[in-house]
């Protein structure tokens, strides 16, 4: 099967095609995207065998970005047909706790949660409005969700501890976000390994731009390190992750400004950007590393966080984890960054390979010791592989 798999952002819209069989088998045919919808756009797309095609040119809106799209893709002879679409939705609510088939009602459910997800959700159902619009009833949809992996989490961690009936009223609670990341890279540990994945158990770190840690036993989330929004959690690139919740309201005070506005600078401004005053990009920070303290500082808080929540989440597991799992872009590519947050954990069984770390970038590798209790794995993420094989489970059903 061949699946369109479309993750829209609020002004990008990646994709890839990618023909699956619904288990562990897939092949990208074409990936691309559309950047800086609504103004001066550019787009980039590629086949698995051509050279990249690119030109700048103005787009309106997702419909224009997703007919580019669909054009651009009846005008390759191989990829004419697409048997579905896949659509990678961040926030599912409490209603999507599986992938589903998309109809008018899971839209109007959709829009519905664009008032808990305002950044995420709205770009994906334009998205899928689009797609409909313009590949017709013919080709089936399926929304996956980067919330479902994380409907197993338990109450007593899903559950903040204000008045519970504030928490029933505006169904406020734990949620959890990359789950299709950490849902492929559990998946592909196991493959790896050669064992179901209702057999592992590891601590999963997706480190990009936004960042995340789950605690996976049995192959199902069972803590997560974001919660109701994605601010929760890790340090990240302009997020600050944790903090003391009065801040906010202390900030307004202190600054003159209102509660939305601090949470802006707590989602825009903060994170690796806040602490070094320089950029959000780990690349550059760790480039700077020796030379600039405020890089460093920003380095060092970013895997001191990170190392604090591996060692939380080996004591959820309770003994039983097997691995912990790097991936994202800062995962996959970064082995200070891997080194630093592993730093001074061999009493826990993580001893790192400085060799192996160093020669894995970008791809799937062990970077642990011989002797180390625990495997240390990279892991390349591919949630577009995870969305098609839904998708295609999904029709199939």
């Amino acid at each position: 099967m061949k699946v369109l798999v479309l993750n829209c952002g609020s002004s990008t819209l990646k994709f890839q095609v990618v023909e699956t069989d619904g288990l562990a088998e897939s092949r990208t045919l074409a990936r691309g995207i559309v950047d800086r919808i609504g103004g001066p756009a550019a787009y980039s797309f590629k086949t698995d065998s051509g050279a990249p095609e690119e030109k700048a040119l103005a787009v309106a809106n997702h419909e224009v970005a997703v007919r580019l799209v669909i054009d651009w893709l009846r005008a390759q002879p191989q990829l004419r047909t697409i048997d579905a679409a896949g659509h990678r939705v961040v926030h599912g609510g409490d209603r999507f706790v599986d992938s589903v088939l998309i109809d008018e009602d899971v839209i109007g459910a959709l829009d519905a949660l664009c008032e808990i997800a305002p950044l995420h959700n709205p770009g994906a159902v334009s998205g899928i409005r689009a797609a409909r619009k313009i590949l017709g009833d013919d080709v089936p949809m399926v929304a996956a969700f980067d919330t479902s992996f994380h409907h197993t989490i338990p109450q007593q961690a899903a559950i903040y501890a204000i008045p519970y009936e504030l928490s029933l009223k505006h169904k406020i609670r734990r949620y959890g976000f990359h789950g299709l990341a950490h849902q492929y890279d559990i998946a592909r540990y196991a493959e790896l390994r050669g064992k179901p994945v209702t057999q592992i158990s590891a601590v999963t770190l997706h480190l990009g731009n936004g960042c995340s840690a789950t605690a996976i036993r049995n192959g199902q989330s069972i803590d997560t390190s974001m919660g109701f929004t994605p601010l929760e959690g890790l340090v990240m690139g302009t997020r600050s992750g944790d903090l003391d919740p009065a801040l906010v309201s202390y900030l307004a005070r202190k600054e003159h400004v209102d509660a939305a506005e601090v949470d802006s600078w707590l989602n825009k401004r903060s994170g690796l950007l806040g602490l070094s005053g320089i950029s959000n990009d780990m690349r550059e920070l760790t480039a700077a590393y020796q030379s600039d303290p405020r890089a460093r500082l920003a380095v060092d808080v970013f895997c001191y966080r990170a190392r604090k929540y591996i060692g939380a989440y080996l004591a959820v597991l309770g003994g039983a984890a097997q691995a912990v799992i790097f991936s994202g872009g800062i995962g996959e590519n970064s082995p200070l960054v891997r080194k630093n947050i592993l730093d001074g954990m061999e009493w826990c069984g993580l001893i790192v390979d400085d060799c192996e770390n160093a020669q894995v970038v970008g791809s799937d590798g062990k970077i642990s010791d011989g002797k180390s209790k625990l495997e240390i794995f990279v892991i390349h993420t591919d949630e577009e592989a995870i969305i098609a094989r839904e998708a295609a489970q999904v029709i199939g059903d």
